[in-house]
């Protein structure tokens, strides 16, 4: 009797996890199907919009169907950062990416900006593979007539060496494992033996699993790598005079170090030819630069390349830069600067450097304070790099010819035989921090003593002093002294006049009697009648 007691137990049991696992499953069911009916529902909100507006209908009023629809694509948006691991989320990339070239401003800048935010959060990078492969699909099939702000989007992709690394910490699970006082307190021999062989083989585990993560990971971002550069080289070979050159020359910029060493050669061929055409704009060639040396710095060392035309470029083109609207490309050139010079320091040789010395000290003259500081201290870190440009600060010549500024090739316009001078004129510049840094320049830019500087500007890189001066908010670092206001009758007292005389005039008139009536201002000015 109770053995069929616990029979029936048992049955009963089983048929009540059924029943929850049924109740569980048509909940689910249930979710996803109003979930996909949720999406249809955005997605015909958006279609009889862009239909209306093509059709040009009034029936019903468009701007009402716009509001309606921004705020599907708003919803779409949302959902497209918030769920990426969820049901249709390919779907809703497949409506999302191309409201990215929408002709609505408000539309376009809604969809990037989610993008570029899935981006940044996706560190394996499925989401990211799917994004790229509607993007690539979008430029090619619309003639590569979309808008800039599409590509800008691939800017913020998560591929770099460095944030793989610190990825892979992220993605492996990290377990704690018992101290050896723990085991010793509440193990006895045979179960220490039995704990250490455990967390051996746990130990193992990890590591496998954390390697097929980091595989899987270099893996995606090869994928999504080779789609981006299948778009750049497009554009590049077939769209030269595309508003998505400047797009896809950053793009180059930034993911230059990644590209095979195969394309390297043909690449810096149609690099020097776009700088030659004289058609793209002065950022652009800047862009074209940075891309050519990002390409040598990395796997392009086993090049035996010297890229003279490129330092004979930036060296002619640097006086482009004024105060006015170019200053905001002194960040990208602070950044050529860094990589030509400072980590190709063994390939400089020394007259090039002093003539970049040179060139950058007169530059300072005619910039904004912010690319005044950030160039000063682009100028300190040469001198550090290449102790011999210490001799710009002797006045005596160091050779034989005269210094040629109007030259365009840096080795040939003997540098060694000037002087800072203008490290002087700027020791007078109405920015205190510009004059500090005319000051250490002009002591030698020593690391320590009287002529060092202090701690909050030695240690910043020249692209953070550019931010951190910058003007854009009509603001000035440091912030100017306030004026204390002075009280009404104050400003016309007797002992703020420093002359005598004039005090005593002053209480003089002040002691005589108000005189009443008209007052005429031009007796003096006329004669008297004959």
């Amino acid at each position: 009797m109770a053995g069929l007691q616990s029979d029936i137990f048992k049955i009963s049991f089983c048929s009540q996890v059924r029943k929850e696992t049924q109740k569980l499953r048509e909940f689910e069911e249930g979710l996803v199907s109003q979930y996909r009916f949720y999406l249809e529902n955005l997605e015909q909100t958006v279609k009889d919009w862009k239909q209306r507006k093509l059709k040009k209908s009034n029936v019903i009023s468009l701007k009402a169907y716009k509001s309606l629809a921004e705020i599907a694509v708003k919803c779409l948006c949302e959902l497209l950062v918030s769920l990426p691991h969820f049901n249709f989320h390919n779907n809703i990339i497949v409506l999302i990416v191309p409201l990215m070239n929408d002709t609505s401003k408000q539309v376009s800048e809604m969809c990037c900006d989610a993008v570029k935010k899935l981006f940044k959060q996706d560190k394996l990078g499925i989401s990211s593979l799917g994004v790229v492969k509607v993007i690539s699909g979008l430029v090619k099939s619309r003639n590569y007539d979309v808008r800039p702000e599409v590509l800008m989007t691939l800017l913020h992709l998560r591929i770099k060496e460095v944030e793989v690394k610190k990825d892979t910490e992220d993605i492996a699970p990290k377990k704690r494992f018992m101290s050896f006082k723990e085991k010793r307190k509440n193990l006895s021999r045979m179960q220490r033996k039995w704990k250490k062989a455990e967390e051996k083989l746990e130990r193992e585990l990890l590591e496998v699993e954390a390697s097929e993560s980091t595989e899987k990971k270099l893996k995606l971002h090869t994928e999504i790598l080779n789609i981006v550069f299948l778009t750049y080289f497009r554009i590049l070979k077939k769209a030269q005079k595309s508003p998505l050159l400047p797009a896809v020359l950053e793009g180059l910029a930034k993911f230059a170090h990644l590209i095979n060493l195969e394309f390297f050669d043909d690449l810096l061929v149609v690099l020097h030819s776009l700088i030659m055409s004289e058609t793209l704009s002065h950022r652009e060639s800047l862009h074209c630069v940075l891309s050519a040396f990002h390409i040598l710095s990395g796997q392009g060392d086993v090049l035996n390349i010297d890229p003279l035309k490129f330092y004979t470029h930036i060296y002619k083109t640097l006086f482009k830069l004024h105060a006015g609207a170019t200053n905001d490309d002194v960040a990208i050139v602070l950044q050529c600067l860094d990589v030509m010079l400072i980590r190709r320091r063994k390939q400089v040789s020394q007259q090039r450097a002093l003539a970049f010395v040179k060139r950058l000290a007169t530059l300072a003259l005619h910039v904004l304070p912010n690319s005044s500081i950030s160039i000063l201290a682009t100028n300190r870190t040469l001198m550090h790099t290449f102790p011999k440009t210490d001799l710009l600060l002797d006045n005596e010549s160091q050779g034989s010819g005269l210094y040629r500024p109007e030259l365009e090739e840096p080795e040939y316009c003997n540098a060694q035989n000037t002087a800072l001078w203008e490290l002087h004129v700027l020791r007078r510049h109405y920015h205190p921090v510009v004059r500090k840094f005319a000051d250490h320049l002009v002591a030698g830019a020593p690391s320590e003593g009287s002529g060092a500087l202090g701690h909050e500007l030695s240690r910043k890189l020249p692209a953070e002093l550019f931010e951190a001066y910058s003007m854009k908010g009509m603001t000035f670092n440091p912030q100017i002294a306030s004026v204390t206001p002075r009280k009404k009758g104050e400003i016309l007292r007797g002992e703020s006049f420093l002359n005598e005389d004039l005090r005593e005039l002053f209480q003089t008139e002040l002691g005589k009697a108000a005189v009443q009536g008209p007052l005429d201002f031009a007796k003096h000015l006329k004669t008297p009648v004959l």
